[in-house]
């Protein structure tokens, strides 16, 4: 069959034993000397089978396998390094030399016998062992219990387990069994040499030990140990000579075997009298889990538990020890499996032999397994090793530091394993007794699957509360990890370990897939175990502060009532202890890992059973059973629910294995091909290159003649050609070491995390090189450095009486707290949050507030007396209160009135443009309102009767006008902070007369404030209710090429892990951006769909977001997983829009139009992702598609068509003359069906053109659209017509960018919308209640409006 192209279950199967030869002289030695011990015997390999067994060239010769018996039965040791390999499927050797065992190319078998024999001794060990035995001492006391020792006595079976790494780090796996047989003498000697004068004599019977060695590239430890267990039945009762044959049987069934692909099928096939099943792995990033996972939790307490993982996180060196072999490599992997995703990196040779030893005294980090006969001479000899006794339960060290792991991830970790059922017997007392073997193993193969699904996920949320953390530190565009500022963040119990594990080459790698955004178990588990706190976090880019609500839980205890930072200048605080508070104080209250359900189902399996195995070493009967695998395969696509595209991939994978091992490649090429529509995640590329490499000219010729092949052959060379070496290297900060220019401190900057816009770092560049050479001193920027992050670390320390703390609102922080300062209001310190300023008095501690930002009328400076001196003082004028606040601020002056003005200016931007956040989500909650099975955009519901007259009102979430005290941060306002808290820095580091000057280039609100009168138009400010940043996660802001809006669903099947609607929203280089519409948050930062634009995007049925690419390819997102699985290749040219026709019958299907630039119209079945048709529109630039009563309209760039679906042309509208000199062409159109209207827009002209239906020859009607260049797009919204177009200028300061709303009725032109400083890219509605409007880059701002 195929040769080196795909894989199956088996890569090599090895029989280990004594020869013959060594068999015959121990015989005779045995017979020489009477009584004398059983001597120790050298282990060999006697047989290798490996595939293809049979080919297409020996099918003439049906018994011709791979090697001779002569071959078989010769030692491999003694010639292997005297001859050339040989290629499997040789059946001689190069030389002609009959006297060694063929091996297969890349199989290296040296090691084997000793670790299919671990305990047998080298030469030395034998010998004293023969000297120690003469002496009368008993052999179980000098010499291990196994090994390769002839018996009299017949003996159990037993197994064990192997791992082989190469030095490329690639791992194959080995099941050994050992069983002893019966020497036959008379195979030994020749015949007649037991009659001696007539008589046969009686000879003592003997056992000799073999192996039989499975060795797979996939880890089935189980499985293959139930296919073990199958021949030992046929070895043990045929005879000696029968061996060899049916061991390459055995061997070649195995080979037939296919693995299956990631994903809900497993593959089951029957060897006599067993049914055994191959597990699949979950998905792609899983290694394959078949073996018991709680026999760890068996073996060792949670607390060694725990000690064993972070040692192997910490990358120590581990040794295992135990009794029993068979423990060794199992405890081995289940510890691998544990920490997943991370990788061990380092070597893992869970099973060493006697002679392997010196292994441990490997400087590098390791773990190994050795026999605990081995523990008191490796604790002895060596230093710095971990040791793990399997046995005892223990783990013990004479010099190694043990790390713990971190406190609260541990106590949660214990928890969870508390509630673990790990006995089956206890979980199957209530179930009958099963009279089928293979039924009972299947009950119980049931029960040890879940209990392995809810190790993983105990295990997986362990890991995922050690690093959730991570991912704040993290600079994705540079690739940088801010190493000390996470360990800052860190809890003292806990800094050892973190200190080791940072260092490690697990967490290189970890932090390489989250640079890289890798959407894996880790990250999948991160997102559904967030608390509301980290939702809202993770789309806001604020400094670190703890919040109130943090700083309650913080500090509950009477000592901890304040801090250093804070108390130093109040004169009762009592004694000097209370003042060295740690910063971490409480620590497992403060970081107590909250409760969260980890109720994820497992999912649903699928059993593929393979056909009766054929005779395996026939050609023809294996080409039989290859096409009766194929057969069955159709047959369970066939039976598949219509849309069940996961399980349908895996078929199709399989389907394609089986035909790739059967040499019928273009059939296997049009499998593979059809994963792109069903789980493009399957398509295994590498298999495929192979393929079409491995096409003869004549199938090549097949291939070029079938249209899905043809596309994949030409996608494959497209490919390759776009293929670019990615970028995984991972950076730590470090400070500069030379003088930056304007470039060099961007990146600097942005590698720091201190702040992300470039037009702030900019402003930041100015102020730090004010009247000075372009350039930043590397001194001064580590002193600005400095001094950003001791403030952030000061700013942890800050708390605040609770008497205070009931006066502000729980997201609220301390940013910025004046030293003590005289005040109108007596003398304390003037705090300053996000929202408002207040003044914490002294003596006892209270707090006044001084105004909230918003209620700012004035700020100034003034001079107050104090005896001869004129102290600057600090004025504040309240709309809410008649005195004006004063505070001497002296030297602090300048600096506070700058802050105060930018946070001022900040906050009336914000409120003019209603950039705000959502509601507290925690404190109000929300409530689903009905809308034909969906619920629409989220309501919350106040329980006060200040908010409406009723007690119960269903009010807009973060509403201005109803809820003007509960939103969270503006980004406006964030901005704002991140200026302020600049400020502060700029003026630390300079410490000149001149660095408040300095600081002023950073006030970029007060100066907007003082250069453009913030007036914006009233119908913005009534119509605009909130605007967002896509970009927020970006060094710039990107271009919102397309938006779509998808409702929630009603009702949440239990599999459902969220139902809320959501706001989709495509930026430049095929990266999309989700939030969540119920609270604004970021859901999903950066989901990638290829490189290039995006042009169109369309929801389908709550579950899936079809998205047009420039690139030709329509990509599919799977809504609940937020994953592209599909891919639908077949356009030629971009894709540029949709049209969607629903079920005209609950016997249809659902079918969806696209278009490409390159005017071909593709019609999609839904559920089948089949062409149902397609067909070709002549035009220039085909761009839009619309759907309506059976007619499909066409918009191209030159025209717009009325099409019979069929595809023929009705009715052509061409440019009207009066544009066509102006070089423009159609931007878009709408479909007025009711009233007969088809109105168009262009390009390049401010004017709309509206058609009539019934006659597109007759004259239009023109509306001009004031200051407006071009028309963007435009929708329908109840009775109104909303276009998006730029303006003339495009500069930033200035707005480009303006939205019309019309009339669609008297054409007039009812509002005039300014909320974006560029051009309106896109727009779409939400249930036409509200509208969504996304600009260009110079903005890249999404704006939400009220439909009226």
């Amino acid at each position: 069959m195929a040769e080196h192209i795909a894989s199956g279950l088996l890569e090599a199967c090895v029989v280990v034993g004594a020869s013959n030869d060594k068999l015959k002289e121990l015989y005779e030695s045995l017979q020489q000397e009477n009584g004398v011990p059983l001597p120790l015997l050298d282990p060999e390999v006697l047989q290798v089978h490996a595939p293809p067994f049979v080919t297409k060239e020996n099918m003439t010769e049906p018994g011709i396998g791979h090697f001779s018996r002569g071959q078989r039965r010769r030692s491999f040791i003694k010639k292997k390094s005297n001859r050339p390999g040989v290629a499997p499927g040789n059946t001689k050797s190069s030389e002609g030399s009959t006297g060694d065992v063929s091996v297969p190319k890349d199989l290296d078998l040296v090691a084997l016998p000793q670790l299919c024999f671990p305990a047998s001794p080298s030469q030395e060990m034998r010998k004293r062992c023969k000297d120690k035995m003469q002496v009368q001492r008993k052999p179980h006391q000098t010499c291990l219990p196994r090994g390769l020792q002839v018996s009299k006595q017949l003996k159990d079976d037993h197994f064990h387990f192997l791992v082989f790494t190469d030095v490329f780090g690639n791992q194959t796996h080995g099941v050994v069994v050992h069983y002893y047989r019966l020497i036959q003498i008379n195979q030994l000697f020749q015949e007649g040499a037991q009659h001696q004068n007539g008589h046969v004599h009686k000879h003592p019977q003997f056992y000799a030990p073999y192996g039989v060695c499975i060795i797979s590239k996939h880890p089935y430890y189980t499985a293959l140990k139930d296919c073990l267990s199958c021949l030992l039945g046929q070895l043990k009762t045929c005879r000696m000579a029968d061996l060899d044959e049916r061991v390459k049987e055995f061997s070649a069934k195995l080979a037939l075997v296919p693995i299956p692909p990631p994903g809900p099928l497993h593959v089951m096939f029957t060897l006599r009298p067993l049914t055994i099943v191959l597990p699949s792995r979950e998905d792609k990033d899983r290694p394959v889990i078949d073996l018991d996972l709680h026999l760890p939790f068996l073996c060792f307490t949670p607390r060694v538990l725990l000690q064993i993982i972070t040692s192997i996180l910490t990358e120590q060196r581990l040794v295992f020890f135990s009794s029993n072999w068979a423990r060794l490599t199992l405890m081995a992997e289940c510890f691998m499996l544990y920490i997943h995703p991370l990788r061990w990196q380092h070597p893992l040779v869970p099973t060493l032999s006697r002679q392997m030893l010196d292994f441990l005294m490997a400087p590098t980090a390791f773990l190994m397994g050795c026999h605990l006969n081995h523990y008191q001479e490796v604790a002895t000899e060596t230093d710095d090793l971990i040791l793990i006794n399997v046995d005892e339960g223990t783990i013990s060290s004479d010099h190694a530091d043990i790390p713990e792991a971190p406190r609260a991830a541990a106590e949660c970790f214990k928890r969870r394993r508390n509630g673990l059922h790990l006995h089956y017997d206890v979980e199957a007392v209530h179930q009958g007794a099963c009279m089928d073997i293979n039924d009972l193993r299947m009950r119980r193969r049931r029960w040890q699957e879940n209990l392995n699904w809810e190790i993983q996920k105990v295990t997986l949320e362990f890991i995922v509360n050690i690093f959730r953390d991570v991912s704040d530190h993290l600079n994705y565009e540079h690739r940088v990890f801010n190493t000390e500022e996470f360990l800052k963040t860190r809890e003292p119990v806990d800094q050892q370990f973190y200190k080791k594990v940072l260092e490690s080459h697990i967490f290189h790698s970890f932090l390489k897939d989250r640079l890289s955004r890798k959407t894996d178990a880790f990250t999948r588990m991160e997102l559904s175990t967030r608390t509301e706190a980290q939702k809202m976090k993770a789309g806001v880019e604020n400094p670190r502060r703890p919040t109130m609500q943090e700083m309650a839980r913080k500090y509950n205890c009477p000592e901890n009532r304040l801090s250093k930072r804070l108390g130093t200048s109040l004169p009762n605080l009592g004694e000097e202890k209370h003042l060295s508070i740690p910063r971490h104080a409480s620590v497992t209250k403060a970081k107590a890992i909250p409760d969260i359900s980890l109720d994820i189902p497992a999912k649903q399996i699928k059993i593929f059973k393979l056909p009766e195995f054929p005779p395996p070493l026939v050609y023809q009967y294996v080409h039989h059973y290859y096409g009766e695998v194929t057969h069955q395969l159709g047959k369970a696509m066939a039976s598949l629910p219509t849309g069940d595209s996961s399980l349908l991939a895996r078929y199709y994978y399989l389907r394609g294995l089986v035909n790739t091992l059967n040499s019928k490649r273009l059939e296997a090429l049009s499998d593979f091909q059809n994963l792109y529509k069903t789980d493009v995640e399957l398509f295994p590329g590498e298999l495929v290159r192979t393929l079409v490499d491995s096409l003869q000219k004549e199938e090549r010729a097949q291939a070029e003649r079938r249209s899905e092949l043809r596309r994949l052959l030409c996608k494959l060379k497209s490919d390759e050609k776009s293929e670019l070496v990615t970028d995984d290297h991972v950076k730590k900060f470090q400070l500069p070491k030379i003088s930056m220019h304007l470039e060099e401190f961007v990146t600097c900057i942005q590698e720091s995390g201190i702040v992300r816009d470039m037009a702030t770092i900019h402003r930041l560049f100015e102020a730090l090189t004010d009247g000075q050479q372009k350039v930043v001193d590397p001194e001064l920027f580590r002193v600005f450095y400095t001094f950003w992050r001791e403030t952030e670390a000061e700013a942890q320390d800050v708390h605040l009486p609770s008497e205070v703390i009931e006066h502000l609102d729980n997201n609220e922080c301390v940013y910025k707290l004046s030293s003590s300062v005289k005040t109108n209001h007596g003398v304390g310190k003037i705090a300053m949050t996000q929202k408002r300023l207040f003044l914490l008095t002294e003596g006892r501690p209270g707090y006044v507030e001084i105004t909230k930002f918003r209620d700012i009328e004035e700020v100034k400076i003034s001079a107050a007396s104090f005896l001869l001196l004129r102290i600057p003082s600090l004025k504040i004028k309240s709309s809410l209160r008649k005195e004006v606040f004063e505070a001497n601020l002296k030297s602090e002056c300048d600096l506070w009135s700058l802050m105060v003005k930018e946070m001022w200016a900040g906050r009336r931007m914000a409120d003019d443009h209603k950039h705000r956040r959502c509601v507290d989500m925690e404190k109000y909650g929300t409530f689903p309102l009905p809308h034909e099975g969906h619920w629409s955009i989220p309501l919350v519901i106040f329980q006060c009767k200040t908010f409406a007259k009723d007690t119960h009102t269903l009010l807009l979430p973060h509403d201005p006008a109803n809820c003007p005290s509960v939103e969270n941060d503006p980004q406006h306002m964030q901005q704002a902070l991140a200026n302020v808290l600049l400020m502060d820095a700029v003026v630390g580091c300079l410490q000149s007369p001149k660095a408040t000057v300095a600081a002023s280039k950073l006030a970029y609100y007060d100066k907007m404030k003082k250069e453009v009168p913030m007036m914006v138009p009233k119908t913005t400010v009534e119509a605009l209710k909130h605007r967002i940043n896509p970009s927020l996660c970006m060094t710039t802001p990107q271009t919102v090429d397309v938006l779509l809006y998808t409702p929630g669903q009603l009702l949440l099947s239990d599999c459902d892990l969220d139902g809320t609607p959501k706001l989709w929203c495509a930026l430049r280089h095929g990266t999309v951006v989700v939030f969540d519409a119920a609270s604004w948050s970021m859901q999903q930062n950066c989901i990638q769909v290829g490189t290039k634009q995006l042009n169109c995007m369309l929801g389908l049925d709550q579950e899936q977001v079809w998205i047009g690419s420039q690139d030709s390819v329509i990509y599919i997102i799977n809504t609940r997983s937020m994953s592209c699985h599909k891919q639908l290749t077949e356009h030629r040219a971009e894709v540029m829009d949709f049209a969607l026709e629903e079920k005209s019958s609950k016997y249809s299907h659902t079918q969806v139009y696209s278009c490409s630039a390159d005017g071909f119209v593709i019609v999609w079945d839904v559920l089948t992702l089949k062409v149902k048709k397609q067909f070709h529109l002549d035009c220039e630039g085909l761009q839009f598609l619309k759907l309506y009563n059976g007619t499909l309209w066409c918009g191209a760039r030159d025209c717009i068509m009325e099409v019979r679906k069929s595809g023929a042309l009705h009715r052509k509208l061409s440019l009207p003359e009066a544009v066509m000199s102006t070089n423009t062409t159609f931007s878009s159109f709408l479909l007025l069906v009711e009233a007969g209207e088809i109105w168009t827009s262009f390009s390049d002209s401010g004017e709309l053109c509206v058609w009539a239906l019934t006659d597109l020859t007759a004259p239009s009607n023109r509306i001009i659209l004031p200051e407006c260049t071009g028309v963007t797009c435009m929708i329908k919204v109840k009775d109104q017509i909303w276009v998006g177009c730029h303006g003339s200028s495009p500069m930033p300061s200035s707005v480009s960018g303006k939205i019309f709303v019309l009339d669609s009725e008297s054409c007039n032109v009812r509002k005039e919308l300014q909320a974006h400083t560029d051009s309106v890219q896109a727009l779409c509605s939400a249930e036409n209640r509200y509208v969504f409007s996304g600009s260009a880059k110079h903005d890249g701002k999404i704006a939400i409006w009220k439909v009226e």
